[in-house]
């Protein structure tokens, strides 16, 4: 019997994961725009700043991340939104399966939208901005914990303003100050490396941090769509 509920909420979080992918691809702005953000910031960079290499490796870890941040928070209005205002999100609130699973099932499916290809090409572009090889590991390391933290953060905020129709500056104030620390330890990794300083105790607080918002957050984004639906 136990085996059986298991079975069928995994198969419920499966079905959640690939209804919000063919979603995502039948809408192809959902994930180029984030996409087409992020290679359109990290370019202009070089174009602004000029061609001096030691400029541009002191400014990369940065560049990257900064922009990487704001492409999440430009792609989390997708997240919540057209579930909202068909009412397809209240019918996820009334699920018999367990709502903590299914929300982690939607986080994971903008996590693959939104931040995968942006994981993908970010050695690319770290390469583009003269980052020293030392430093293009801890990068990705970083923004393989570090992404999944700013979605699960960012659907707290999302849930907050669902229902009000222009939330893109309240999400911006609402989620930014709990942006700060995984921005912080992720250039901070990538700065380490790069003075042949051990980063692994910065890897471990943001595998910390991913841990707790796994476990919190989508209790946190659960009570907020309660309130934003009521």
């Amino acid at each position: 019997m136990m085996n059986n509920s298991r079975m069928g909420l995994g198969s419920v979080v499966v079905a959640t994961v690939r209804r919000e992918l063919l979603l995502a691809f039948r809408s192809p702005g959902d994930v180029i725009n984030p996409l087409m953000f992020f290679i359109i910031a990290v370019t202009l960079f070089p174009l602004g700043g000029g061609a001096d290499s030691a400029f541009l490796s002191g400014i990369a870890s940065g560049v990257i991340w900064v922009t990487t941040l704001l492409a999440i928070m430009f792609s989390m209005e997708s997240l919540f939104r057209a579930d909202y205002e068909d009412g397809s999100l209240e019918q996820l609130l009334m699920s018999p399966q367990p709502l903590y699973f299914l929300l982690l099932a939607k986080v994971l499916s903008h996590w693959l939208i939104a931040c995968l290809p942006i994981l993908i090409l970010a050695p690319v572009f770290a390469v583009m901005l003269a980052m020293p090889v030392a430093g293009i590991l801890p990068l990705i390391l970083g923004l393989l914990a570090g992404t999944p933290i700013l979605c699960l953060l960012g659907a707290i905020g999302m849930a907050l303003t669902v229902g009000l129709s222009r939330s893109g500056l309240l999400l911006a104030v609402l989620i930014l100050p709990l942006y700060i620390p995984v921005l912080v330890f992720g250039t901070g990794m990538v700065s380490a490396a790069l003075d042949s300083l051990p980063y692994t105790g910065l890897l471990a607080l943001m595998g910390a941090m991913l841990v707790l918002a796994i476990c919190l957050s989508p209790l946190a984004i659960a009570a907020a769509l309660r309130i934003s639906v009521n």
